[in-house]
């Protein structure tokens, strides 16, 4: 396992899909020697919604909307891909950034035995304090993600640390893990469409992660928020390092059901409202009774976003800056929200948040584009992580 090593390729046909808490996307993208990836194909199929979340049903369902994509991706005639990915949201794996330390009163050499060794032990103790974190239990769990990203010997961070000397070593690393049910399952769906195609798992917080941080250099430190179907995901960065990432089970399908609930009307009847209600084209009618119950759900979500970012900051402050990923159709919803936050704006936080929706257009230059293809900013994000990171394996 020598996460130092690296292994450049180019020009390949690579398939990528997204699992998601309210869809499923999938993208074929063709890595090409300027080092941008060319989107060629790209879709994305909704999870069915409904009145409850289930945990068993909720799975069934999300493969169901995997198997539409993997059947529609293979129908394309795009080709065989050389390589086939599939980042998770949050809903499907369980990750952490951990540090390992490790001090001696007398020199010792930095190998990548000596690395394994320590990593291994890390990954056993985090199995062992993550493998029930699942809302499908009782199975065993995968490691699918093992970064270095960050190592300090001597007190030094350095990027080539082998066989280097030192009393006291730091590595920082970023851990994943996910449900072999889970697991399994996508590889089934997955290579019934594309045989014999081992699947490369990855999670979006570190993706997204470490394309943003990229893309914004000038932010040492920030937060990023994405906003899904079922949850929503706070990740902190601070000094460049993916510090810690939180959940809370509220997201965008929370307040459909809400108002499906106390407008007793169908999902599909309480989006449209809510979408008519943001935009300003809703009846007067409607506005007056569905008001006040998006109020109170907005107050809701608000509130599991504050517990979230007192739990996150521990005694240091939150950064200011936000990157939103987000349905585009409720990134001004969203964003609304949080900037009308009051807790902890000046106590907390560095100062008063500032807020950047990710939509395609940011990307630009980032990735190119075959005519006609659907800009899926999720779907952009994963292929230029998947391009620079782990194809070209550009240290995180």
């Amino acid at each position: 396992m020598d996460i130092f090593s690296k292994d450049k390729n180019a020009e390949k046909l690579i398939l990528v899909f997204y699992v998601g808490s309210s869809s499923v996307g999938g993208a074929f993208f063709c890595t090409q020697k300027s080092g941008i990836p060319k989107i060629v194909f790209s879709i994305r199929e909704p999870i069915a919604l409904e009145d409850n979340i289930e945990p068993k049903r909720f799975f069934t369902s999300t493969m169901k909307s995997l198997e539409i994509v993997a059947n529609l991706v293979h129908s394309a005639g795009v080709g065989a891909p050389e390589e086939v990915y599939c980042v998770l949201s949050s809903l499907w794996y369980v990750s952490q950034t951990r540090v390992i330390k490790l001090e001696k009163n007398t020199p010792f050499i930095f190998t990548t035995k000596l690395a394994d060794g320590l990593i291994q032990k890390e990954i056993s103790l985090f199995e062992d304090e993550h493998s029930k974190d699942y809302a499908i239990s009782g199975n065993p769990v995968r490691l699918i993600e093992l970064k270095n990203i960050k190592t300090v010997l001597n007190g030094y961070e350095t990027s080539n640390p082998i066989n280097q000397k030192g009393k006291e070593l730091e590595m920082t690393i970023f851990v994943s893990i996910s449900s072999e049910q889970v697991l399994g399952k996508i590889e089934d769906i997955v290579g019934k469409h594309f045989h014999s195609k081992k699947i490369k798992f990855s999670s979006f917080a570190l993706s997204s992660f470490a394309v943003v941080r990229d893309m914004y250099v000038q932010s040492e430190n920030f937060l990023m928020v994405n906003v899904g179907g079922e949850v929503t995901d706070i990740s902190m960065i601070k000094n460049n390092i993916l510090r810690e990432s939180i959940s809370f089970p509220l997201g965008s399908n929370f307040m459909i059901r809400g108002v499906a609930a106390v407008s007793k009307s169908s999902l599909d009847e309480a989006k449209s409202s809510i979408y008519l209600l943001k935009d300003g084209h809703a009846a007067d009618s409607v506005m007056k009774k569905l008001n006040p119950v998006v109020n109170k759900l907005k107050m809701e979500w608000l509130h599991k976003f504050q517990e979230s970012l007192s739990n996150l900051s521990n005694d240091i402050s939150v950064p200011s800056t936000i990157y939103l990923t987000v349905d585009k159709d409720l990134a001004d919803f969203f964003t609304e929200i949080i900037k009308n936050e009051q807790f902890n704006q000046y106590t907390l936080t560095e100062s008063k948040f500032k807020i950047i929706f990710l939509g395609a257009e940011v990307f630009h230059g980032m990735a190119d584009f075959k005519e006609n293809i659907i800009r899926d900013p999720f779907l952009i994000i994963d292929s230029v992580y998947i391009n620079r990171f782990l194809i070209n394996a550009v240290k995180i």
